[in-house]
C-alpha cells in the first residue's frame, strides 16, 4: 500500500492511498468523524477502475490533520484487534 500526500496545510490534509478499498477508507472516515477536533472528513474514489482512494480531513481550530489521521488509523487497528479476539473466542466454542 502506497500513501501520497496531495495537499497539506495547517488545518487540511488530502492523501491518496493506492490499493485501499472502501472498507479501509470508510473505517478511517468514521474514526475521523468521531474526533471532536475534526471539522470535515471524507474519501473519494476518483475513478472506479483505478485502485486509488483519496482521504480528506479538515480540522477545527488549531488541530493537526496529520495527527488526527494517525490517531484514526490507530483506533481502527485497535478495533480490528478487539474484533479478531472476539471472533477467535466465538469460533473456539
Amino acid at each position: 500500500m502506497k500513501v501520497k500526500v496531495l495537499k497539506q496545510t495547517a488545518n487540511e490534509l488530502k492523501v491518496e492511498i493506492e490499493g485501499a478499498g472502501h472498507g479501509v477508507c470508510n473505517l478511517l472516515q468514521k474514526k475521523l468523524l468521531e474526533d471532536a477536533t475534526v471539522d470535515q472528513a471524507g474519501y473519494d474514489v476518483p475513478h472506479p477502475l483505478a485502485p486509488n482512494q483519496v482521504i480528506y480531513v479538515r480540522m477545527k481550530g488549531n488541530g493537526k490533520p496529520e495527527k488526527a489521521l494517525l490517531e484514526a488509523a490507530d483506533k481502527a487497528c485497535e478495533e480490528n484487534k478487539e474484533f479478531s479476539k472476539a471472533l477467535d473466542a466465538a469460533l473456539k466454542k
